[in-house]
């Protein structure tokens, strides 16, 4: 059972940034996409950013040239850079990870963009 814990969440004002970091207990070398989704309140999640094996990133609409989605296989992490954060970004935010045959995720964090 793959664990991925996520860090780096908080509070920041808007136009602030923060980076978030999701490392995984074993190598995620085998899993063909990293991803980030955020959760609100009433509501399902929503894919914010996915990177491949290859590092191919996809960004949602509302993220795109904000945000920054990377990966490093060899430390087997996943971060996320999130730049010029808006009030409507505050949310959970959950790292995912998926392979053909399986799919984790983490236990979320939240960030929250308020003055």
């Amino acid at each position: 059972q793959v664990q991925l814990v996520e860090s780096g969440g908080g509070l920041v004002q808007p136009g602030g940034s923060l980076r978030l970091s999701c490392a995984a207990s074993e190598s995620i070398f085998r899993f063909n996409t990293m991803a980030w989704y955020r959760q609100t309140p009433g509501n399902g999640r929503d894919l914010v950013a996915s990177i491949s094996k290859d590092s191919r990133p996809n960004y949602a609409d509302s993220v795109k040239g904000r945000y920054t989605i990377s990966r490093d296989n060899a430390k087997n992490t996943v971060g996320l850079q999130m730049n010029s954060l808006e009030p409507e970004d505050t949310a959970v935010y959950y790292c995912n990870a998926r392979s053909i045959w399986s799919v984790y995720w983490g236990q979320g964090i939240q960030v929250t963009v308020s003055s």
